[in-house]
Protein backbone atom coordinates (compact mmCIF):
# COMPACT_ATOMS: atom_id res chain seq x y z
CA UNK A 1 0.00 0.00 0.00
CA UNK A 2 2.56 2.20 1.20
CA UNK A 3 4.72 1.64 -2.18
CA UNK A 4 1.56 2.24 -3.81
CA UNK A 5 1.26 5.89 -2.69
CA UNK A 6 4.33 6.71 -3.22
CA UNK A 7 4.32 6.13 -7.01
CA UNK A 8 1.55 7.98 -6.83
CA UNK A 9 2.80 11.23 -5.44
CA UNK A 10 5.71 10.58 -7.84
CA UNK A 11 3.82 10.80 -10.56
CA UNK A 12 1.65 13.95 -9.17
CA UNK A 13 5.08 15.35 -9.82
CA UNK A 14 5.64 14.38 -13.20
CA UNK A 15 8.66 11.65 -11.76
CA UNK A 16 7.82 8.52 -11.91
CA UNK A 17 9.92 5.48 -10.59
CA UNK A 18 10.53 2.56 -11.96
CA UNK A 19 11.53 -0.85 -10.60
CA UNK A 20 13.84 -2.76 -12.25
CA UNK A 21 15.80 -5.63 -12.49
CA UNK A 22 17.36 -7.22 -9.26
CA UNK A 23 21.42 -7.55 -8.28
CA UNK A 24 23.24 -9.47 -6.14
CA UNK A 25 25.56 -6.50 -5.73
CA UNK A 26 25.35 -2.49 -6.70
CA UNK A 27 28.22 -0.15 -6.30
CA UNK A 28 27.62 3.58 -5.80
CA UNK A 29 30.56 5.09 -7.55
CA UNK A 30 32.92 3.94 -10.35
CA UNK A 31 36.67 5.07 -8.74
CA UNK A 32 39.14 3.11 -8.21
CA UNK A 33 37.55 1.29 -5.27
CA UNK A 34 34.22 1.19 -6.76
CA UNK A 35 34.92 -0.09 -10.20
CA UNK A 36 37.76 -2.35 -8.56
CA UNK A 37 34.75 -3.64 -6.21
CA UNK A 38 32.58 -4.33 -8.73
CA UNK A 39 35.01 -6.23 -10.86
CA UNK A 40 36.00 -8.24 -7.90
CA UNK A 41 32.25 -9.48 -7.27
CA UNK A 42 31.26 -10.03 -10.80
CA UNK A 43 34.87 -12.17 -10.41
CA UNK A 44 33.30 -14.03 -7.65
CA UNK A 45 29.98 -14.80 -9.47
CA UNK A 46 27.87 -12.01 -8.54
CA UNK A 47 25.45 -9.71 -10.66
CA UNK A 48 26.68 -6.49 -10.50
CA UNK A 49 25.79 -3.03 -11.48
CA UNK A 50 27.74 0.38 -10.76
CA UNK A 51 25.75 3.92 -10.34
CA UNK A 52 27.79 6.78 -11.80
CA UNK A 53 26.90 10.24 -12.39
CA UNK A 54 30.09 11.59 -14.35
CA UNK A 55 32.77 9.93 -16.52
CA UNK A 56 33.69 5.77 -15.75
CA UNK A 57 36.70 5.83 -12.89
CA UNK A 58 35.63 8.65 -10.87
CA UNK A 59 38.09 12.07 -9.88
CA UNK A 60 41.43 9.60 -9.93
CA UNK A 61 41.09 8.35 -13.27
CA UNK A 62 40.01 11.66 -14.83
CA UNK A 63 40.84 14.76 -13.05
CA UNK A 64 43.66 13.10 -10.19
CA UNK A 65 46.03 10.60 -10.53
CA UNK A 66 45.79 9.77 -14.12
CA UNK A 67 46.12 12.90 -16.15
CA UNK A 68 48.44 14.76 -13.02
CA UNK A 69 51.57 12.45 -13.94
CA UNK A 70 50.10 12.73 -17.90
CA UNK A 71 50.87 16.80 -16.96
CA UNK A 72 53.96 15.59 -15.17
CA UNK A 73 55.73 13.90 -17.91
CA UNK A 74 55.68 16.77 -19.78
CA UNK A 75 57.45 18.96 -17.36
CA UNK A 76 59.97 16.32 -17.17
CA UNK A 77 60.47 16.17 -20.57
CA UNK A 78 60.81 20.06 -21.17
CA UNK A 79 63.03 19.74 -17.96
CA UNK A 80 65.20 17.25 -19.54
CA UNK A 81 65.42 18.91 -23.22
CA UNK A 82 66.56 22.30 -20.81
CA UNK A 83 69.07 20.22 -19.20
CA UNK A 84 70.03 18.52 -22.53
CA UNK A 85 73.43 20.21 -22.98
CA UNK A 86 74.33 17.47 -19.60
CA UNK A 87 74.09 14.89 -21.54
CA UNK A 88 76.04 16.21 -24.21
CA UNK A 89 73.21 17.00 -26.25
CA UNK A 90 72.54 20.78 -28.09
CA UNK A 91 69.17 21.75 -28.58
CA UNK A 92 68.21 25.17 -29.08
CA UNK A 93 65.35 27.51 -28.36
CA UNK A 94 63.10 24.87 -27.00
CA UNK A 95 59.49 25.68 -26.06
CA UNK A 96 56.44 24.53 -25.04
CA UNK A 97 52.68 24.86 -26.39
CA UNK A 98 50.60 25.07 -22.70
CA UNK A 99 47.75 23.61 -24.79
CA UNK A 100 48.98 20.85 -26.57
CA UNK A 101 50.07 19.70 -22.93
CA UNK A 102 46.99 20.30 -21.42
CA UNK A 103 45.15 18.03 -23.96
CA UNK A 104 47.74 15.33 -24.01
CA UNK A 105 46.93 15.33 -20.48
CA UNK A 106 43.27 14.94 -21.37
CA UNK A 107 43.42 12.24 -23.99
CA UNK A 108 45.35 10.01 -21.71
CA UNK A 109 42.69 10.19 -19.03
CA UNK A 110 39.75 9.81 -22.24
CA UNK A 111 41.75 6.35 -22.87
CA UNK A 112 41.47 5.48 -19.73
CA UNK A 113 38.33 6.02 -18.83
CA UNK A 114 37.74 4.23 -22.49
CA UNK A 115 39.31 1.24 -20.73
CA UNK A 116 37.22 0.96 -18.00
CA UNK A 117 34.08 0.94 -20.04
CA UNK A 118 35.96 -1.87 -21.91
CA UNK A 119 36.25 -3.74 -18.58
CA UNK A 120 32.72 -3.66 -17.26
CA UNK A 121 31.68 -4.59 -20.55
CA UNK A 122 34.00 -7.48 -20.20
CA UNK A 123 32.93 -8.29 -16.93
CA UNK A 124 28.80 -8.31 -17.87
CA UNK A 125 28.84 -4.80 -15.12
CA UNK A 126 25.43 -2.77 -15.71
CA UNK A 127 26.19 0.97 -16.02
CA UNK A 128 23.51 2.71 -14.20
CA UNK A 129 24.36 6.30 -14.85
CA UNK A 130 23.12 9.21 -12.55
CA UNK A 131 23.07 10.19 -8.91
CA UNK A 132 22.73 7.04 -6.66
CA UNK A 133 21.15 7.22 -3.40
CA UNK A 134 20.01 4.60 -0.73
CA UNK A 135 16.39 4.96 -0.02
CA UNK A 136 15.93 1.37 1.77
CA UNK A 137 17.35 -1.66 2.70
CA UNK A 138 18.84 -3.20 -0.53
CA UNK A 139 17.44 -0.31 -2.39
CA UNK A 140 19.12 2.22 -4.59
CA UNK A 141 17.53 5.17 -6.33
CA UNK A 142 19.26 6.18 -9.79
CA UNK A 143 18.47 9.86 -11.04
CA UNK A 144 19.39 10.91 -14.00
CA UNK A 145 18.16 14.01 -14.52
CA UNK A 146 15.37 13.65 -13.26
CA UNK A 147 13.94 10.27 -14.40
CA UNK A 148 14.39 7.67 -11.16
CA UNK A 149 14.90 4.05 -11.04
CA UNK A 150 15.01 2.12 -8.43
CA UNK A 151 16.95 -1.18 -8.33
CA UNK A 152 17.46 -3.39 -5.30
CA UNK A 153 20.90 -5.66 -4.25
CA UNK A 154 21.59 -7.86 -1.74
CA UNK A 155 24.49 -5.77 -1.13
CA UNK A 156 25.51 -2.12 -1.62
CA UNK A 157 28.81 -0.62 -1.72
CA UNK A 158 28.77 3.08 -1.34
CA UNK A 159 32.20 4.02 -3.04
CA UNK A 160 31.37 7.85 -3.50
CA UNK A 161 35.03 9.61 -2.69
CA UNK A 162 35.71 12.63 -2.00
CA UNK A 163 36.46 16.37 -3.54
CA UNK A 164 38.13 19.11 -3.11
CA UNK A 165 37.82 20.82 0.40
CA UNK A 166 37.62 24.86 0.49
CA UNK A 167 38.46 27.00 3.21
CA UNK A 168 36.20 29.91 3.59
CA UNK A 169 38.35 32.50 3.29
CA UNK A 170 39.37 31.30 -0.26
CA UNK A 171 36.49 30.10 -1.98
CA UNK A 172 36.83 28.34 -5.22
CA UNK A 173 35.42 30.42 -7.91
CA UNK A 174 37.29 28.24 -11.31
CA UNK A 175 38.99 31.23 -12.81
CA UNK A 176 41.03 33.03 -10.45
CA UNK A 177 40.95 30.92 -7.51
CA UNK A 178 41.10 27.27 -8.80
CA UNK A 179 41.01 23.50 -7.18
CA UNK A 180 43.14 20.61 -9.09
CA UNK A 181 40.27 20.29 -11.55
CA UNK A 182 40.22 23.56 -12.69
CA UNK A 183 44.41 23.26 -12.71
CA UNK A 184 44.27 20.65 -14.84
CA UNK A 185 42.44 22.40 -17.59
CA UNK A 186 43.72 25.81 -17.51
CA UNK A 187 43.37 27.86 -20.74
CA UNK A 188 46.38 30.11 -20.66
CA UNK A 189 49.70 29.30 -18.46
CA UNK A 190 49.99 31.93 -15.59
CA UNK A 191 53.15 33.66 -15.47
CA UNK A 192 52.26 33.83 -11.64
CA UNK A 193 50.87 31.45 -9.11
CA UNK A 194 50.06 30.95 -5.63
CA UNK A 195 49.60 27.37 -4.12
CA UNK A 196 47.99 27.14 -1.13
CA UNK A 197 48.67 23.74 1.07
CA UNK A 198 51.70 21.24 0.15
CA UNK A 199 50.46 18.07 0.40
CA UNK A 200 50.96 15.56 -2.58
CA UNK A 201 48.37 17.63 -4.74
CA UNK A 202 50.41 21.05 -4.26
CA UNK A 203 53.28 20.07 -4.22
CA UNK A 204 52.98 18.03 -7.50
CA UNK A 205 51.03 20.93 -9.40
CA UNK A 206 53.66 23.51 -7.94
CA UNK A 207 56.64 21.31 -10.17
CA UNK A 208 54.67 20.94 -12.76
CA UNK A 209 54.23 24.85 -13.26
CA UNK A 210 57.29 25.57 -11.64
CA UNK A 211 58.90 23.23 -14.71
CA UNK A 212 56.86 25.07 -17.33
CA UNK A 213 57.96 28.57 -16.76
CA UNK A 214 55.72 29.70 -14.21
CA UNK A 215 56.70 31.44 -11.17
CA UNK A 216 55.50 29.69 -8.06
CA UNK A 217 54.81 30.67 -4.10
CA UNK A 218 53.41 27.52 -2.50
CA UNK A 219 52.13 28.70 1.21
CA UNK A 220 51.99 26.05 3.88
CA UNK A 221 50.30 26.11 7.14
CA UNK A 222 52.51 23.65 9.08
CA UNK A 223 56.56 23.65 9.72
CA UNK A 224 57.25 21.99 7.13
CA UNK A 225 56.18 21.06 3.04
CA UNK A 226 54.99 17.23 2.22
CA UNK A 227 54.27 17.35 6.51
CA UNK A 228 52.90 14.02 6.14
CA UNK A 229 56.84 12.70 4.68
CA UNK A 230 60.08 11.96 6.81
CA UNK A 231 61.66 15.37 7.99
CA UNK A 232 64.40 14.61 5.96
CA UNK A 233 62.65 14.00 2.80
CA UNK A 234 60.67 17.57 3.79
CA UNK A 235 64.19 19.18 4.21
CA UNK A 236 65.28 17.84 0.66
CA UNK A 237 62.53 18.58 -1.15
CA UNK A 238 62.43 22.52 -0.10
CA UNK A 239 66.15 22.54 -0.51
CA UNK A 240 65.72 21.20 -4.22
CA UNK A 241 62.77 23.36 -4.98
CA UNK A 242 64.24 26.82 -4.17
CA UNK A 243 67.22 25.62 -6.43
CA UNK A 244 64.55 25.53 -9.17
CA UNK A 245 63.51 29.40 -8.08
CA UNK A 246 60.28 28.16 -6.29
CA UNK A 247 59.38 30.70 -3.38
CA UNK A 248 58.41 28.08 -0.14
CA UNK A 249 56.49 30.15 2.59
CA UNK A 250 56.03 27.35 5.86
CA UNK A 251 54.55 28.28 9.25
CA UNK A 252 52.31 30.59 7.48
CA UNK A 253 48.33 31.02 6.12
CA UNK A 254 46.40 32.59 3.08
CA UNK A 255 44.41 34.88 5.31
CA UNK A 256 42.26 36.98 2.15
CA UNK A 257 42.32 36.68 -1.50
CA UNK A 258 41.67 39.76 -3.11
CA UNK A 259 40.25 39.10 -7.30
CA UNK A 260 39.01 42.27 -8.04
CA UNK A 261 41.65 43.56 -10.28
CA UNK A 262 43.08 41.76 -13.00
CA UNK A 263 44.55 39.44 -10.99
CA UNK A 264 44.45 38.35 -7.19
CA UNK A 265 46.35 40.15 -4.66
CA UNK A 266 47.15 37.25 -1.39
CA UNK A 267 47.43 38.53 1.97
CA UNK A 268 49.70 35.71 4.01
CA UNK A 269 50.13 35.66 7.49
CA UNK A 270 53.23 34.47 8.35
CA UNK A 271 55.60 34.55 11.54
CA UNK A 272 57.40 38.05 10.97
CA UNK A 273 54.31 39.53 10.06
CA UNK A 274 51.90 40.09 6.96
CA UNK A 275 52.99 39.95 2.96
CA UNK A 276 50.98 41.06 0.15
CA UNK A 277 51.87 38.12 -3.18
CA UNK A 278 50.35 39.82 -6.54
CA UNK A 279 49.84 36.54 -8.80
CA UNK A 280 47.54 35.98 -11.76
CA UNK A 281 46.24 32.17 -10.44
CA UNK A 282 45.64 30.69 -6.70
CA UNK A 283 45.56 27.24 -6.43
CA UNK A 284 43.70 25.87 -3.35
CA UNK A 285 45.15 22.41 -2.11
CA UNK A 286 44.29 21.94 1.16
CA UNK A 287 42.79 18.71 1.13
CA UNK A 288 39.38 16.73 0.89
CA UNK A 289 36.05 16.46 1.97
CA UNK A 290 33.88 13.21 1.52
CA UNK A 291 31.12 13.14 -0.49
CA UNK A 292 28.46 11.92 1.91
CA UNK A 293 25.26 14.47 1.05
CA UNK A 294 22.05 12.95 -0.26
CA UNK A 295 23.00 9.25 -0.50
CA UNK A 296 20.30 8.54 1.90
CA UNK A 297 22.75 7.60 4.99
CA UNK A 298 20.71 9.29 7.48
CA UNK A 299 17.09 7.44 6.43
CA UNK A 300 18.81 4.83 6.66
CA UNK A 301 20.34 5.10 10.17
CA UNK A 302 24.26 4.23 8.75
CA UNK A 303 26.39 5.31 11.54
CA UNK A 304 29.10 8.39 10.55
CA UNK A 305 32.11 9.59 12.90
CA UNK A 306 33.57 12.64 12.20
CA UNK A 307 32.65 12.62 8.54
CA UNK A 308 33.15 9.50 7.59
CA UNK A 309 30.86 6.19 7.65
CA UNK A 310 31.86 3.86 10.27
CA UNK A 311 32.79 0.41 9.19
CA UNK A 312 34.56 -2.85 10.83
CA UNK A 313 37.48 -4.09 9.17
CA UNK A 314 35.18 -5.70 6.13
CA UNK A 315 33.41 -2.74 5.45
CA UNK A 316 30.36 -3.44 6.81
CA UNK A 317 28.87 -0.51 8.08
CA UNK A 318 26.37 -0.64 11.04
CA UNK A 319 23.36 -1.56 8.60
CA UNK A 320 23.77 -5.20 6.98
CA UNK A 321 23.96 -5.40 3.67
CA UNK A 322 25.37 -1.54 3.28
CA UNK A 323 28.97 -1.33 3.08
CA UNK A 324 31.40 1.61 2.28
CA UNK A 325 35.20 1.71 1.01
CA UNK A 326 38.10 4.24 0.27
CA UNK A 327 37.94 8.06 0.64
CA UNK A 328 34.61 7.93 2.26
CA UNK A 329 36.18 5.75 5.37
CA UNK A 330 38.80 6.44 7.98
CA UNK A 331 42.27 5.41 6.49
CA UNK A 332 44.46 6.86 3.28
CA UNK A 333 42.69 8.30 1.12
CA UNK A 334 44.63 6.68 -1.63
CA UNK A 335 43.61 5.34 -4.74
CA UNK A 336 45.28 1.84 -3.76
CA UNK A 337 44.05 1.83 -0.53
CA UNK A 338 40.43 2.02 -2.01
CA UNK A 339 41.04 -0.58 -4.27
CA UNK A 340 42.54 -2.81 -1.93
CA UNK A 341 39.52 -1.88 0.55
CA UNK A 342 36.81 -2.84 -2.30
CA UNK A 343 38.66 -6.34 -3.11
CA UNK A 344 38.03 -7.18 0.89
CA UNK A 345 35.29 -6.21 1.35
CA UNK A 346 33.77 -8.35 -1.76
CA UNK A 347 35.17 -11.21 -0.57
CA UNK A 348 34.34 -11.16 2.90
CA UNK A 349 30.89 -11.10 1.97
CA UNK A 350 30.76 -13.62 -1.13
CA UNK A 351 32.60 -16.32 1.61
CA UNK A 352 35.99 -15.88 0.82
CA UNK A 353 39.00 -16.12 3.73
CA UNK A 354 40.41 -12.52 3.91
CA UNK A 355 42.46 -10.86 6.96
CA UNK A 356 42.08 -7.22 7.26
CA UNK A 357 43.93 -4.20 5.65
CA UNK A 358 47.30 -3.70 7.37
CA UNK A 359 46.91 0.03 7.20
CA UNK A 360 50.62 0.00 8.70
CA UNK A 361 52.02 -1.20 5.62
CA UNK A 362 50.32 1.39 2.76
CA UNK A 363 52.61 3.05 0.78
CA UNK A 364 52.59 6.47 -0.38
CA UNK A 365 53.51 7.88 -3.00
CA UNK A 366 53.94 11.58 -4.61
CA UNK A 367 54.94 12.73 -8.52
CA UNK A 368 57.10 15.61 -8.06
CA UNK A 369 60.38 15.45 -9.72
CA UNK A 370 62.28 13.74 -7.98
CA UNK A 371 59.47 11.34 -6.50
CA UNK A 372 58.81 10.52 -2.90
CA UNK A 373 57.27 7.37 -1.79
CA UNK A 374 57.37 6.04 1.75
CA UNK A 375 55.82 3.26 3.75
CA UNK A 376 55.43 2.97 7.87
CA UNK A 377 57.12 5.00 10.42
CA UNK A 378 58.84 8.27 10.19
CA UNK A 379 62.35 8.34 12.56
CA UNK A 380 60.35 11.07 14.61
CA UNK A 381 56.90 8.77 14.70
CA UNK A 382 58.93 5.37 15.37
CA UNK A 383 60.98 7.69 18.56
CA UNK A 384 57.23 8.46 19.77
CA UNK A 385 56.29 4.72 19.78
CA UNK A 386 59.23 3.88 22.22
CA UNK A 387 61.41 2.29 19.47
CA UNK A 388 64.72 1.85 19.76
CA UNK A 389 65.62 1.87 16.02
CA UNK A 390 68.83 1.90 14.03
CA UNK A 391 68.33 4.31 11.01
CA UNK A 392 70.88 3.86 7.96
CA UNK A 393 70.40 6.03 5.26
CA UNK A 394 72.28 6.62 1.56
CA UNK A 395 72.66 9.24 -0.97
CA UNK A 396 71.78 8.79 -5.07
CA UNK A 397 74.62 10.97 -5.47
CA UNK A 398 76.98 7.50 -4.44
CA UNK A 399 74.29 5.65 -7.22
CA UNK A 400 76.52 4.52 -10.38
CA UNK A 401 73.27 4.58 -11.92
CA UNK A 402 71.73 7.82 -10.62
CA UNK A 403 75.14 9.36 -11.55
CA UNK A 404 75.12 7.74 -14.83
CA UNK A 405 71.03 8.92 -15.70
CA UNK A 406 71.58 12.63 -13.98
CA UNK A 407 69.61 12.27 -11.25
CA UNK A 408 71.24 12.16 -7.90
CA UNK A 409 69.24 13.96 -5.95
CA UNK A 410 67.48 12.77 -2.68
CA UNK A 411 68.79 9.78 -0.92
CA UNK A 412 67.11 6.24 0.49
CA UNK A 413 66.67 6.53 4.26
CA UNK A 414 65.45 3.51 6.38
CA UNK A 415 64.16 2.66 9.86
CA UNK A 416 64.74 -0.55 12.09
CA UNK A 417 63.65 -1.66 15.59
CA UNK A 418 67.20 -2.38 17.08
CA UNK A 419 66.26 -5.39 19.20
CA UNK A 420 64.54 -7.45 16.68
CA UNK A 421 65.37 -6.08 13.32
CA UNK A 422 61.98 -5.34 12.33
CA UNK A 423 61.65 -3.12 8.94
CA UNK A 424 60.02 -0.25 10.60
CA UNK A 425 60.18 2.50 7.72
CA UNK A 426 61.61 3.35 4.77
CA UNK A 427 61.16 7.08 3.00
CA UNK A 428 62.46 7.85 -0.40
CA UNK A 429 63.05 10.77 -2.17
CA UNK A 430 64.50 10.49 -5.94
CA UNK A 431 63.84 9.32 -9.50
CA UNK A 432 61.78 6.51 -9.83
CA UNK A 433 61.53 5.85 -6.56
CA UNK A 434 57.97 5.43 -6.69
CA UNK A 435 58.97 2.32 -8.73
CA UNK A 436 61.00 0.52 -6.13
CA UNK A 437 59.03 1.58 -2.68
CA UNK A 438 56.70 -2.05 -3.43
CA UNK A 439 59.64 -4.17 -2.75
CA UNK A 440 59.99 -2.53 0.59
CA UNK A 441 56.17 -3.58 1.21
CA UNK A 442 56.58 -6.65 -0.02
CA UNK A 443 59.12 -6.88 2.35
CA UNK A 444 57.88 -5.89 5.68
CA UNK A 445 54.90 -8.04 4.49
CA UNK A 446 56.81 -10.96 4.73
CA UNK A 447 58.55 -9.75 8.30
CA UNK A 448 62.11 -9.08 6.69
CA UNK A 449 64.72 -8.18 9.24
CA UNK A 450 67.38 -5.70 8.65
CA UNK A 451 69.97 -8.47 8.19
CA UNK A 452 68.04 -10.20 5.77
CA UNK A 453 67.84 -7.06 3.52
CA UNK A 454 71.11 -6.80 3.51
CA UNK A 455 72.15 -10.14 2.42
CA UNK A 456 69.39 -9.67 -0.46
CA UNK A 457 71.09 -9.36 -3.09
CA UNK A 458 70.38 -5.97 -5.64
CA UNK A 459 70.67 -6.17 -9.30
CA UNK A 460 73.65 -3.61 -10.37
CA UNK A 461 73.75 -0.59 -11.41
CA UNK A 462 70.06 0.03 -10.22
CA UNK A 463 68.76 2.60 -8.24
CA UNK A 464 67.06 -0.04 -6.08
CA UNK A 465 70.95 -0.99 -4.61
CA UNK A 466 70.21 2.27 -2.39
CA UNK A 467 67.94 0.18 -0.21
CA UNK A 468 70.16 -2.41 0.40
CA UNK A 469 72.83 0.07 0.91
CA UNK A 470 70.85 2.54 3.54
CA UNK A 471 69.91 -1.23 5.31
CA UNK A 472 73.78 -1.92 5.28
CA UNK A 473 74.31 1.37 6.59
CA UNK A 474 72.25 0.88 9.58
CA UNK A 475 74.25 -1.64 10.55
CA UNK A 476 77.37 -0.10 9.95
CA UNK A 477 78.42 -2.31 6.99
CA UNK A 478 78.10 -0.03 4.24
CA UNK A 479 80.71 -0.52 1.10
CA UNK A 480 79.94 2.21 -1.22
CA UNK A 481 79.83 5.46 1.55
Amino acid sequence: MQAGISKYCFSLHFKLIETKMNFDVIVIGSGPGGYVAAIRASQLGHKVAVVEKAELGGICLNWGCIPTKALLKSAQVFEYINHAEDYGISVDNAKHDFTKVIKRSRGVAEGMSKGIQFLMKKNKIEILTGFGTVIAKGQVSVDNNGKKETHSAKHIILATGARERQLPNIPIDGEKIVGYHEAMVLKEQPKKMVVVGSGAIGMEFAYFYTAMGTEVTVVEFMPSIVPNEDADVSKELEKLYKKKGMTIMTNSSVESVDTKGNGCVVKVKTSKGEETIKCDVVLSAVGIQTNLENMGLESLGVKTENGKIAVDDYYQTNVPGVYAIGDIVHGPALAHVASAEGIICVEKFSGQHVSPLDYGNIPGCTYTWPEIASVGYTEAKAKEAGYDIKVGKFPFSASGKASASGSKEGFVKVIFDAKYGEFLGCHMIGANVTEMIAGVVSARKLETTGHEMIKTVHPHPTMSEAIMEACAAAYDEVIHL
